[in-house]
């Protein structure tokens, strides 16, 4: 974070100072709401959680070396009070981000968001000294504390913006106020809680809004190829600039085609120039993803060669996304199970069937959380769309909707030992290690809280015969 004195820090949050000997001193080091992550010149950020209170934790870190914590009561050690703990880091954060003038690039969608901000980021670096969010922190939490790790040097800060109902992007924008707006799409990823495809939109079209004015600098980069995303452009004042592969997107792809590997390539097509593009990424849904990174690149002043060049050497930044891994007995694991929703499943057996050409292949598969009405129709078209992808065999993990996945696989004409149900992780960890044959591939996938990336690791772990617990 850029030097600010802890007197400053208080007036931005509003805050009181208690038990601070010298206001003039000076946070340098990153503001952490961990207290395993205090570096000396630290912010320590007190938050009181379901199971942990940070505030048990205000000795430890000024021991450790933090300058102070920023905490909902006086602690007994240097530290700035506020009535929300929350809303002062999200000042703060704003506070920071207005002062260093950085170009901030904001992206949301219902599915690819933190896949597409790895590979901006990985494109943008090339270019200058680029911030961007780790994972997936892209809530009122990990959104503020990112933007407060860009420091004076850094020209590009690339921000993953989530929600979960209307309104939460909106307030992330004023949190962090975006130069650059990019939608991915608008699909059924927690359609349980928004209530339907045109509230998700509604939702996601409040980053574009947020844009300033195309003469302002103003940049809104959206999907041409999904209808509600496009329709978004009546809704900013921002200049439009859309990817895709139509025909009239200003960044779009020519000759997609997948690798023997699974590994996409495609003609890269952009306003000043064209060039061409072998991802180190597995899946067709990834050209989408690299357009829309070359679309924001591209409107930074990245030449299409230049583009092209970082998208071919980008890799895979975050944990169990289309992680592929061959063991030494050439069987192959693809974990994807850091989550899953009806978009992300479908691109994600399509290139388990692109990568099992001429090999054996297995789809792991576990429930989708958050659909709500739609559960039951979505896990048995997931179920269903396996069997006309022709995968070797379905493996359903869990309860109710996992049970659903099979019967869409049963009723779509899977009638032998090509669909089977299991009740937890660690009966299908059994199965597989029992049945698995050199050069099979495995794709694991479900949502997050099913802990499916259980198997996968089991089966890495060659030789190993450690239980894994469901959950």
């Amino acid at each position: 974070m850029i030097a600010l004195s802890l007197a400053e820090i208080a007036e931005v949050v509003g805050g009181q100072t208690y038990d601070i000997p010298d206001p003039s001193v000076e946070v340098t080091a990153p503001v952490v709401r961990d207290s395993r992550e205090v570096e000396p010149g630290s912010l320590f950020v007190a938050f009181v959680g379901e199971r942990v209170d940070g505030h048990d934790f205000a000795r430890q870190v000024v021991e450790a070396g933090a300058v102070a914590v920023l905490a909902s009561r006086p602690v007994g050690v240097p530290a700035i009070v506020v009535d929300d703990v929350q809303r002062a880091l999200g000042a703060l954060a704003r506070h920071v981000v207005r002062r260093l003038g950085t170009t901030l690039v904001a992206l949301t969608g219902s599915a690819g968001k933190t896949s597409t901000k790895d590979l901006i980021a990985q494109v943008l670096r090339r270019k200058a000294p680029t911030v961007f969010t780790p994972g997936s922190l892209n809530n009122e939490i990990g959104l503020p504390l990112t933007a407060l790790s860009a420091t004076e040097e850094t020209r590009f800060l690339v921000l993953e913006m989530g929600a979960r109902g209307i309104g939460h992007i909106r307030y992330l924008a004023e949190l962090t106020p975006p130069r650059i707006g990019l939608v991915l799409n608008v699909g059924t990823a927690h359609i349980g809680e928004f209530g339907g495809r045109e509230q998700i939109a509604r939702a996601k079209g409040e980053l574009v809004e947020s844009l300033p004015a195309a003469g302002d600098g103003g940049v809104a980069v959206l999907n041409a190829d999904d209808p509600l995303v496009r329709a978004m452009a009546s809704r900013t004042k921002a200049k439009v600039v859309l990817f895709g592969e139509a025909d009239e997107a200003d960044v779009r792809a020519e000759n997609v085609r997948l690798t023997d590997s699974g590994q996409p390539a495609f003609r890269l097509h952009t306003p000043s120039g064209a060039s061409d593009v072998t991802m180190r990424l597995y899946g067709e849904h990834h050209v989408s993803n690299a357009l829309a990174a070359a679309a924001v690149a591209h409107e930074l002043g990245m030449s299409a060669e230049e583009i092209a060049t970082a998208l071919s050497e980008a890799d895979s930044l975050s944990r169990w996304r289309m992680e592929v891994t061959e063991r030494p007995d050439g069987v192959t694991i693809v974990n994807d199970a850091y989550n899953a929703n009806p978009e992300s499943m479908r691109a994600a057996l399509r290139a388990l069937v692109a990568m099992g050409r001429g090999r054996r292949t297995w789809a792991v598969l576990g429930k989708m959380a958050e659909l709500g009405d739609e559960a039951l129709a979505e896990h048995d078209a997931v179920g269903r769309l396996a069997v006309r992808l022709n995968v070797g065999k379905l493996v359903a993990v869990g309860g109710r909707e996992a049970s659903w996945l099979q019967l869409g696989a049963y009723n779509e004409g899977s009638w032998g030992e090509e669909s089977v149900h299991v009740s937890d992780a660690q009966a299908a960890i059994d199965l597989l290690r029992s049945e698995l044959r050199p050069g099979d591939v495995v794709l694991v996938k479900a949502s997050r809280s099913v802990g499916l990336e259980g198997v996968a690791q089991a089966l890495l772990a060659t030789g190993t015969e450690g239980e894994v617990a469901a959950r």
